[in-house]
């Protein structure tokens, strides 16, 4: 992967994406690497479906030179996710699956495209959580490691909303355990509160 996934945590705000959007395209037109810049305009891409400005994402990534694995898996992440925010899954998912293709080898983008299959495909979603689970087994890298909370996190919620409370509240403390080993501030307390809601619940 060109881009470190710790550059990019730098440049986003999720709770801002107009100002994320901005510091991305500046990000992108200072950089002089070509394949760090096309992963930058992708998430420029992000930042506009995230506004809900899917055509304008759309145009953005039909630019994007596409010569790298990261790219290409990057490029496909992001079609996906603006299906899926547009409100169609189903097509969302052969970009998923092509982004989990694309990223052999490069485990954060492969976590990251299983994450969204689980989302876009509720039925499977168990099959896709456990393979990105899978692939975290052969990771060190904390960054990466990160993402068993989102993972757990998630797959706590559809058991909690299936009224499977004890099933759910085992995948809160993984994700609780998670969060204090390799997440941030933010993702320990909203473990704390999924805990306290599951546990009250039962």
């Amino acid at each position: 992967m060109t881009l470190a996934q710790t550059r990019l945590d730098e440049l986003w705000d999720f709770a801002d994406a107009p100002a994320s959007e901005r510091r991305l395209r500046e990000a992108a037109a200072q950089e002089t690497d070509a394949a760090t810049r096309a992963e930058l305009e992708t998430q420029v891409a992000r930042a506009l479906g995230l506004q809900e400005r899917f055509a304008e994402a759309d145009a953005v990534l039909d630019r994007v030179s596409i010569d790298e694995a990261a790219v290409a898996a990057r490029a496909a992440l992001e079609r996906g996710r603006l299906r899926n925010s547009a409100g169609d899954a189903e097509a969302a998912v052969p970009y998923f699956l092509a982004a989990v293709d694309a990223a052999s080898g490069i485990a954060f983008l492969q976590v990251d495209a299983l994450h969204m299959l689980a989302i876009a495909e509720p039925d499977q979603a168990e099959e896709w959580t456990a393979a990105a689970l899978a692939v975290l087994d052969g990771v060190d890298d904390p960054r990466t490691l990160r993402w068993r909370v989102s993972l757990h996190n998630n797959a706590g919620w559809r058991l909690f909303d299936a009224e499977r409370v004890a099933d759910a509240i085992s995948e809160f403390e993984r994700a609780w355990d998670a969060a204090t080993r390799w997440g941030t501030p933010q993702q320990v307390q909203w473990a704390d509160e999924a805990l306290a809601e599951a546990r009250a619940a039962l």
